[in-house]
């Protein structure tokens, strides 16, 4: 090994050996990663190291870092520092954990079972837990939720007085009893109270005439003077005097559409005591109108600029600082609301639906339903917006410190899993049904300097929450027993902390063996030139107190060492693109392989089982194993282990089933050609003349002719090249012409036409002989005839003659 003296090259070989045999018997094969975590992090401790990522560890073994490898080569994925040689038990690497302070059981309370106590109902597990958070490591726990069955309500009816719900104030009169008697259905623990609202008293929402501050309404209506909001009624379990108490209500009247709701709202979701909201229930509010409402801002149009302050203003039972500070936000009652757990039924006429079913989607755990004209359907639309509310429940966290975050899982009913901001919540929830969620809890980084923090996660509409505190892992065990003023560190000139130096103000160095005021000076950078060269570090490093601190590469795999970082771990020759062939270890810019493998990229394997053909002979007796692969000595034969031989007889009858069944799909193999076809390539040319030629190729090509089930002939080569198998074939199958049916059939039929012809001319030809000898033979007979031609002798005339002897000839 170059540049090395013998006794460190020495060194160096047993511990690579001791390393391979440990390690890469594992099959580690770590894929190049640019941009590791801890090697940019460039921790100088300990503590910096392990909260750049979950997988970073420290070695804080003494000896552990090479000449010209910074401190901060200290700080590893925990796989590199192992394969680096630092032993398991040297490397810090602390994991965070959890653990569960209050887990009470969910009651499981049935309706009519003894009546228990407020605060020993639970409806959420666990109530309490400790959860240590190392940097990029999530810590996860289940949270359990189920509806407990008979669970308490208190329900506050806030409605809007002004003139145009007069006749809804009649119906809402009787509304007492009636709806105590329908919760019973749901609760044996229900209470009720009521609250109005009109407007602001201030000019232009109301006219402040001393006449229609006394009397709004026209007509010889008696109405009550105007107020912003009146808290009538604390909540009760006294239905009659629900009834009784709002039947003396009168309306009021203002001058503008928008209402003034907000401060009702607002007034209602603070002053806890006035309204008397209990700890452990559910809370209800009803918020009944017909018209829109005023929010922040309109305010100024009655000359009030001063923010609301969220804070209980009733005196009396009256809010008194309407005309002081303006309307809440949306936001600011959304904070609210969900701060006091209160969950909000909006009853509202048809024609405001689409606005308040807007504020619905702003204001969580909320709901909408469908006022009738004079409020008569108001006792269902409770119902069903309580049933809509309670059958959902929605996870919300307080302010993450930074640097945290929290992902949500839910199990909801039925097996459905969600992810992201719907495993925040379930629906379709029922009394008694049991949901789960799982909660990951992640931080990046140790919020103010690692204090304790304290967070915590509740449903939306319900007291009850999971209070969990916070711990940061900021520095490593070893941190706790560092040694000042070392010996180690330089005359005492650091603290020796995690196998590392903690250099004292002033100080730098590996062992803060330099004076900050003395790191630049020519002497010192002399002994960092290699061979007086004029190079410091060879251009790889830096010089730091007259040694060198070899720099870092983007891959965080690839490392510079050697005093004067000289070498490296990456220049080493390749094979198959791999550094010294993935088999053995770059060290200053030399491959040390592995056993069993040798040359200067690792590339030769030393082991024969490679070349060992199915006959348990080396490459078939044919040739020799050289690197793992088989050279033939007879040139004819070739193959991994010389089993092919492609001009050898018998090469085409073994091959053609495969040809023929991959080039036109036909043969005896057709149906299993995948399975039995697959060990050579397939090339198609069009005609003869594309085959490979034998004096052309570079490897010997054999040339086959075979015949098909059709008698069509096909012809292709064979030959091995690079120990691939290769057939190149014609794609056309060259079969015999048949013959042509057309004239076969025109020459049978003008054939069998002139046939006849000739048959009717023969015939008539013999008819003429024969009738010219017949008539010879007659002329002949004719004229040896022996008897008279003129008169037959033996003939006698059937007709006798008389002659009248008186005819004259005359007629």
């Amino acid at each position: 090994m170059r540049h090395l003296p013998s006794s460190h090259r020495m060194e160096l070989k047993l511990l690579l050996i001791a390393t391979l045999l440990g390690v890469f018997c594992c099959s580690i094969s770590r894929a190049q990663k640019e941009g590791n975590e801890c090697i940019n992090a460039n921790a100088k401790y300990c503590g910096e190291c392990i909260q750049a990522g979950a997988k970073c560890g420290w070695c804080r073994h003494p000896d552990f870092l090479k000449q010209g490898e910074a401190v901060s080569s200290r700080c590893d994925e925990l796989q590199s520092l192992l394969i680096r040689g630092c032993s398991l038990a040297d490397i810090e690497n602390p994991r965070g954990g959890q653990r569960v302070l209050l887990d009470r059981p969910v009651t499981n309370r049935l309706k009519g079972a003894d009546k228990l106590r407020l605060e020993n109902i639970t409806q959420i597990q666990p109530q309490k837990l400790a959860i240590t958070l190392r940097a990029g490591e999530p810590q996860s726990f289940n949270l359990k939720f189920k509806r407990a069955e008979d669970y308490p309500i208190d329900m506050y009816y806030l409605m809007d007085l002004s003139y145009s719900m007069k006749d809804d104030l009649e119906n809402v009169k009787n509304l007492g009893t009636s709806l105590m008697q329908e919760m019973t259905k749901i609760t044996s623990d229900f209470r009720i109270g009521f609250g109005s609202f009109v407007e602001k008293t201030v000019m232009p929402y109301i006219s402040t005439t001393p006449a229609k501050l006394l009397n709004p309404c026209t007509g010889g209506l008696n109405c009550t003077s105007p107020f912003s909001y009146k808290n009538v009624l604390k909540l009760t379990s006294d239905g009659k005097r629900f009834n009784t108490l709002v039947g003396k209500q009168q309306i009021s009247g203002n001058l503008d559409s928008p209402e003034g709701g907000f401060d009702a709202i607002m007034q209602v979701a603070v002053c806890g005591d006035q309204i008397g909201w209990r700890t452990d229930v559910t809370r209800l509010l009803v918020f009944s109108t017909d018209a829109g409402f005023h929010f922040a801002g309109d305010g100024k149009l009655g000359g009030i600029v001063l923010p609301n302050d969220g804070k209980c203003h009733l005196e009396n039972n009256m809010y008194t600082m309407s005309h002081y500070y303006d309307y809440p936000s949306i936001a600011h009652l959304v904070q609210k609301l969900s701060d006091n757990n209160i969950q909000t039924i909006f009853a509202v006429t048809e024609e405001f639906q689409p606005v308040y079913k807007e504020l619905k989607n702003l204001i969580p755990k909320s709901a909408v339903g469908t006022l009738s004209a004079n409020s008569s359907n108001v006792i269902n639309l409770i119902i069903d917006a309580y049933n809509s509310l309670s059958s959902e429940v929605i996870l919300e966290n307080s302010k993450l410190p930074e640097g945290l975050t929290i992902a949500y899982t839910s199990l909801c009913k039925n097996g459905i899993v969600s992810e992201g901001e719907n495993g925040r919540k379930c629906s379709n929830i029922s009394i008694g049904d049991e949901v789960m969620f799982t909660i990951d809890v992640t931080a990046t980084g140790c919020p103010k300097m690692g204090k304790p923090e304290t967070i915590k996660i509740k449903p939306l509409g319900f007291n009850e929450e999971v209070e969990i505190t916070l711990n940061f892992i900021c520095e490593c065990d070893c941190s706790s027993g560092g040694i000042a003023d070392s010996d180690n560190c330089t005359l005492g000139n650091g603290t020796l902390e995690c196998g590392a130096c903690k250099c004292n103000p002033g100080r730098v160095g590996r062992n803060c063996e330099c004076s900050s005021n003395e790191v630049a000076t020519e002497d010192m950078d002399r002994t960092c030139r290699r061979d007086n060269s004029t190079d410091l570090c060879s251009n790889n490093g830096e010089c730091v107190c007259g040694a060198c601190e070899c720099k870092k590469r983007d891959n965080a795999d690839e490392r510079y060492s050697g005093p004067f970082c000289e070498c490296d771990n990456f220049n080493c020759d390749r094979s198959n693109s791999l550094l010294c062939g993935g088999n053995g270890l770059c060290i200053c810019r030399e491959c040390i392989c592995k056993p069993n493998w040798k040359g200067s990229a690792c590339d030769c394997s030393l082991d024969h089982s490679t070349c060992m053909a199915s006959n348990k002979q080396i490459c078939n007796g044919r040739g020799t194993c050289e690197c793992g692969a088989c050279k033939c000595t007879d040139p004819k034969f070739q193959g991994l282990t010389c089993e092919t031989c492609p001009t050898c007889p018998g090469v085409c009858i073994e091959h053609k089933d495969c040809v023929q069944c991959r080039t036109f799909g036909t043969g005896e193999k057709a149906e299993r050609c995948q399975e039995d076809c697959s060990e050579f390539s397939l090339v198609k040319v069009k005609d003869r003349g594309e085959l490979p030629q034998p004096n052309d190729a570079a490897y010997p090509v054999m040339h086959c002719k075979e015949r098909d089930a059709n008698d069509c002939w096909f012809y292709y080569t064979y030959a091995v090249n690079n120990n691939t198998k290769e057939v190149h074939v014609v794609d056309k199958l060259e079969c015999p012409t048949g013959p042509d049916i057309i004239p076969i059939v025109l020459g049978v039929v003008v054939g069998i036409v002139l046939i006849g012809l000739a048959l009717l001319l023969i015939w008539k030809l013999l008819m003429v002989i024969h009738d010219r000898r017949e008539f010879a033979k007659f002329e002949k007979e004719k004229l040896n005839a022996k008897w008279d031609t003129g008169e037959n002798p033996i003939y006698k005339s059937a007709v006798t003659t008389v002659v009248n002897p008186k005819y004259e000839g005359k007629f």
